[in-house]
């Protein structure tokens, strides 16, 4: 058990796996049950965690009922402070500056800025705002550079996309001074089927120009060859989202399946038909199987 309780800094659990060799997953959540199943896996794993929600999704204007990111600080303060390993806190791929900022004042101990369609000059300026904004608290800021496709269609739509430039890499890391920059190196957000090949050339030459900490999205669909190279050329932050809803729903699914008429039985009593504990084990056991990829088993 650690000796204390306290929220880790992104930072703190990035150079830890920068000096080791390994890289530190954040494997998203977006209700308690599965905020529940990535603490097990950690717990289990005896590996540090990042944890958190998707800005985006909190913030997006077609829900039909508002989100209160106060809410989602208090439940992930609450988890990484009772945690066993240490756990930091993500406030994950928002567009919404405002968000973004009440997220970091509610707690969240990193945040990140995704809003691909913004003009270059405008979200250079809002990028620098917001990593002067966070280390005023204490916290950490992402920013992407170059746009990763996207695969929840089914297939991959690549239009308008491209692999992160080196040298523009670079020099938008000096004008803003964010701490970690999320790559595009052949990695594909919301990879639904498959997983692909990353381009390790090209993530080489990033990582002979870029000397923050960086990260990858779209783990879902990472194969594990490239995985390991990636994290062998400096890669210290991953991300998963995807594989862990569909492991989610299926079981959820299976479960709502059964023939029980107690309500009780099926939410809220804890036992083998609960529909909750289903989501909470399966998101677990998807942890499970992806985080010793990363290398972090046995360092928390």
């Amino acid at each position: 058990m650690r000796s204390h309780v306290s929220l880790e800094s992104v930072g703190t659990l990035l150079d830890r796996a920068r000096e080791g060799g390994y890289a530190v997953g954040y494997f998203e959540s977006w209700n308690l049950e599965s905020l529940q199943g990535v603490i097990d896996a950690a717990e289990h794993a005896q590996s540090p965690m990042i944890i958190g929600f998707n800005g985006e999704f909190l913030s997006h204007p077609g829900r039909i009922a508002n989100e209160r990111v106060s809410w989602n600080a208090a439940l992930g303060k609450a988890a990484a402070e009772s945690a066993s390993v240490p756990v930091a806190l993500l406030f994950n791929e928002c567009a919404q500056d405002d968000w973004i900022r009440e997220a970091l004042a509610a707690g969240f101990s990193q945040a990140m800025l995704d809003d691909p369609d913004a003009p270059h000059d405008e979200f250079v300026r809002r990028v620098k705002a917001l990593t002067a904004f966070a280390h005023e608290r204490g916290a950490m800021f992402e920013a992407e550079f170059g746009e990763l496709p996207c695969g929840a269609s089914g297939t991959i739509e690549d239009e308008g996309c491209c692999l992160t430039d080196p040298d523009a890499a670079a020099e938008f890391v000096a004008e803003t001074g964010i701490d970690i920059l999320g790559v595009s190196v052949g990695n594909v957000h919301v990879l639904v089927d498959g997983r692909l090949d990353l381009d390790l050339d090209h993530l080489s030459k990033l990582r002979d120009r870029v000397t923050v900490h960086l990260d990858l999205h779209g783990g879902t669909g990472i194969s594990d060859a490239s995985l390991k190279g990636a994290i062998a050329l400096g890669v210290t932050k991953v991300c998963y989202g995807t594989y862990l809803k569909q492991s989610y729903l299926a079981a959820v699914r299976k479960a709502l399946g059964q023939n029980e008429l107690n309500p009780h039985r099926l939410l809220g009593l804890g036992g083998p038909e609960d529909v909750m504990v289903a989501g909470r084990l399966a998101v677990r056991d998807a942890v499970s199987e992806r985080i010793g990829m990363l290398g972090c088993c046995g360092k928390a």
